[in-house]
C-alpha cells in the first residue's frame, strides 16, 4: 500500500485548469504539513506550495503565487492543488509531500502534467 498517490495530471492548454489530487492512506493526514513539489526535466525538484495541518496556513513560490491553490480536506484524508491559468513552464512531474516533525516523511510517487497546445 502506497501511503501517498498523487492523481489528476495529464495535458491542459495554457489558460486551462487541472486539479491535483494527493490521497493518503495506512495514516492520518490530519496531523501532517503537506508539501507540493514539481520537477522538470533537467532541472531540480523544486517547491510549488505548502499548506499547515488545519490548513490556516499556506505558502506560495513566486511563481505559482495567484496561479494555484493549495488545499486539503482531512475528513477524506486528501490534499489538492488547483491550478489555474497554467504555463507551458508549469510542465513538469508533480509530488505531494507529507510532513511530521520526528517521523519519515511520506512522499508519492509523482504525477506528470504537461501545458500544451
Amino acid at each position: 500500500q502506497v501511503p501517498l498517490v498523487e492523481s489528476g495530471g495529464g495535458v491542459v492548454q495554457p489558460g486551462g485548469s487541472l486539479r491535483l489530487s494527493c490521497d493518503a492512506s495506512g495514516f492520518a493526514l490530519d496531523s501532517y504539513h503537506i508539501g507540493w513539489f514539481r520537477q522538470a526535466p533537467g532541472k531540480e525538484r523544486e517547491v510549488v506550495s505548502c499548506i499547515s495541518e488545519s490548513g490556516t496556513k499556506s505558502y506560495y513560490s513566486d511563481s505559482v503565487k495567484g496561479r494555484f491553490t493549495i488545499s486539503r480536506d482531512n475528513a477524506v484524508n486528501t490534499a489538492y492543488l488547483q491550478m489555474d491559468s497554467p504555463k507551458p513552464e508549469d510542465t513538469a512531474v508533480y509530488y505531494c509531500a507529507a510532513r511530521l516533525v520526528g517521523k519519515p516523511d511520506y512522499w508519492g510517487p509523482g504525477t506528470q502534467v504537461t501545458v500544451s497546445s
